[in-house]
């Protein structure tokens, strides 16, 4: 039987998760068949269960569920538990494993993509939400000296306090930014969606600085910013979107596909 997997989110339709694990699936002759699900804000366990009973194998997690992924998940992998949020599930012998790919997807497209190195590097976070939450530890376990900076000082703070212990962490408002420059400066803010720029100083980036976008699609202000101020190399997140499903891949079926192709398919397209 041809195995089943979704995306799973409200909304939905605008994801590439399918046209990936299509050609994930394609290129390394899995039987598999993937498809979005879109699902009611309060449906979300009813819809899991109902997948996993119709035979399902696992499922990647998008707005608003990732924090209920977590919840119904009975076992969490280390980076899962550190994001404190679940985007992958894989279904096996009655267990739910809950996984965050996101970290692992950024730091490989960053790496092996971009051939931008992050160990003993100065590595500024922008943002202090789900999204930086997630990516926080694998910056760390690739060596990177992070420092996170957000609007709100508090929040910033109580997220370097989360990961004390697991790498060299710090928190800052934008203004204690004045002075210091990054080698690679990464916005995990929500302020691409609204055509919004994060307040940075003009010489934040240092010589052959990376300015990385999570946001994938379009050329944001941050980025035009970037250009405009020194960044050597500037990237939105379509490698991470593609990279964070690969590793999905992977936890389910064992096999690591290649992801150049499919990156340069989705920006082709």
């Amino acid at each position: 039987m041809t195995d089943r997997y979704a995306v799973i989110g409200n909304p939905v339709a605008h994801s590439k998760s399918p046209q990936i694990h299509a050609l994930f699936a394609e290129q390394t002759g899995q039987d598999m068949r993937y498809e979005a699900m879109l699902v009611p804000s309060d449906g979300f366990g009813q819809t899991v269960r109902d997948f996993i009973a119709q035979g399902g194998r696992g499922m990647n997690v998008t707005v608003p569920f990732k924090f209920d992924a977590f919840n119904i998940a009975t076992e969490l992998t280390e980076r899962a538990r550190a994001a404190q949020a679940v985007n992958t599930l894989k279904f096996d012998n009655g267990a739910i494993l809950g996984d965050n790919t996101d970290g692992a997807g950024l730091v490989r497209d960053i790496r092996e993509n971009l051939g931008f190195h992050l160990n003993d590097h100065r590595v500024l976070l922008m943002g202090a939400g789900g999204a930086a939450y997630g990516v926080v530890l694998p910056l760390l376990a690739a060596g990177a000296n992070l420092t996170v900076a957000n609007r709100t000082l508090a929040k910033a703070q109580q997220l370097a306090v989360a990961f004390a212990g697991q790498g060299n962490i710090t928190a800052s408002g934008y203004e204690d930014l004045r002075g210091q420059q990054f080698d690679a400066v990464i916005n995990a803010t929500s302020s691409s969606l609204s055509d919004e720029m994060p307040p940075l100083p003009d010489d934040i980036f240092s010589a052959d600085a990376l300015a990385y976008d999570m946001m994938y699609g379009r050329e944001t202000p941050f980025m035009v910013f970037a250009r405009e101020h020194g960044a050597a190399i500037v990237a939105d997140g379509l490698g991470m979107l593609v990279e964070q499903a690969a590793e999905s891949f992977f936890l389910w079926r064992g096999v690591r596909p290649e992801t150049a192709p499919v990156i340069a398919a989705l920006r082709n397209r």
